[in-house]
């Protein structure tokens, strides 16, 4: 099992991976400053991948945006994985933003805590029981932002009546290529 974890960690993506779900760790164990140093470095280093995976970007912040929002569409096609994530992320959101803004362990800490842990559940049974697949940010680091705004332009669409999705509300998102194993 040990040498299974090792060639594991041989992999840069995985390194990022895991420096992420540390941060993550560390944040719900009531830690601040560290955890968000860890998750920022796993997201940084997993957007370097994707930008060395992806050299034909044209490095305009319009055209990353977009391509991220139409991955984020693409990988989430399951209903009920939708739903899942239309409650979720925002359970997620508040839950951070709870767990930096109350003091450790006090009762709005512990709420906050609670709901970052159920928001990631409802996104990973999404993803694992529903859509049979990875969640969107193993693969595009963006999609922790392209995600809360994919569920907000999805909701002013059915708000507004407005036909499309996501990624390119009047036209059908670009072909995707297929997920790294």
């Amino acid at each position: 099992m040990l040498d299974r974890l090792i060639d594991a960690m041989s992999h840069k993506k995985n390194r990022h991976l895991a420096l992420l779900a540390g941060g993550t760790v560390g944040l719900m164990a009531g830690g601040k400053a560290t955890p968000l140093a860890m998750m920022a470095s796993g997201l940084k280093g997993l957007e370097e991948e994707w930008q060395k995976a992806h050299p034909e970007h044209s490095g305009k912040l319009a055209d990353r945006w977009r391509a991220a929002l139409e991955f984020y569409d693409q990988t989430h096609q399951e209903p009920t994985n939708r739903v899942l994530h239309t409650v979720g992320i925002p359970m997620i959101l508040g839950g951070f933003l709870g767990m930096l803004a109350w003091p450790r362990y006090t009762p709005l800490w512990w709420a906050s805590n609670g709901s970052w842990t159920a928001g990631w559940a409802l996104n990973f049974v999404g993803h694992g029981v529903f859509e049979k697949g990875a969640p969107a940010f193993a693969d595009d680091p963006l999609s922790f932002v392209a995600g809360p705004a994919w569920d907000f332009i999805r909701l002013r669409d059915k708000l507004t009546g407005r036909a499309g999705r996501a990624g390119a509300p009047d036209e059908a998102p670009a072909p995707v290529e297929a997920r790294a194993a």
